[in-house]
């Protein structure tokens, strides 16, 4: 993966967001192949339960900016420590339909066991990078958007996990600036029902 040029990209950031959060995108070597390290929420929360996602959360006014904030939770999430976190760039504030604003940080994390450390995570899962590359795990779904009507909404699906949403929409950005995997066209026949397979 080549992700030099996202240490000096300028990211697309959202003014004053009036909810603030931030991930950390870790990215790991393992048997010389780079993978990511996902968490899967808990199937109890109230918000997202079950879904896929990076270490993060709510920004905090104690944090001194967004990425204290995805370093902060990453350790609570899943015992990351700020100094096993060799940081490589920051991703396009993503805006999510809970009203949040996330500010995703790239970054390289040792090759270890990761457990999850915080009750709002039932997992930890590393998935190789290539994997998310290959068109058969790829698939679009309709979703309905207020202003814009049915919209395609991003699907990976590797290993048994779906990927899909606010961390999907992070992900095709990643893997646009750091592979040569561009985003398929959306399928000819109408959106609606989920399309997968």
């Amino acid at each position: 993966m080549e992700l030099g040029s996202l240490a000096d990209r300028e990211p697309t950031l959202v003014a004053n967001p009036a909810r603030k959060a931030a991930v950390l995108v870790p990215l790991v070597e393992e048997d010389s192949a780079s993978h990511i390290v996902f968490i899967r929420r808990s199937d109890t929360l109230e918000e997202h339960p079950g879904q896929m996602g990076f270490p993060g959360g709510r920004y905090e006014p104690r944090d001194g900016d967004r990425r204290e904030t995805a370093v902060r939770e990453s350790n609570e999430e899943i015992g990351l420590r700020a100094a096993e976190i060799a940081q490589i760039g920051r991703l396009d504030d993503v805006e999510t339909v809970s009203g949040y604003t996330v500010s995703p940080f790239v970054a390289r994390v040792p090759d270890r066991a990761y457990r999850p450390t915080d009750e709002e995570v039932a997992d930890v899962v590393s998935l190789p990078l290539e994997a998310f590359t290959t068109p058969e795990n790829h698939a679009y779904e309709g979703r309905m958007h207020p202003e814009y009507g049915t919209v395609p909404c991003h699907h990976f699906i590797v290993n048994g996990y779906t990927v899909w949403g606010a961390t999907a929409r992070m992900l095709v950005q990643l893997l646009t600036l750091g592979t040569e995997w561009t985003v398929p066209d959306p399928p000819d026949r109408p959106l609606g029902d989920r399309i997968s397979d």
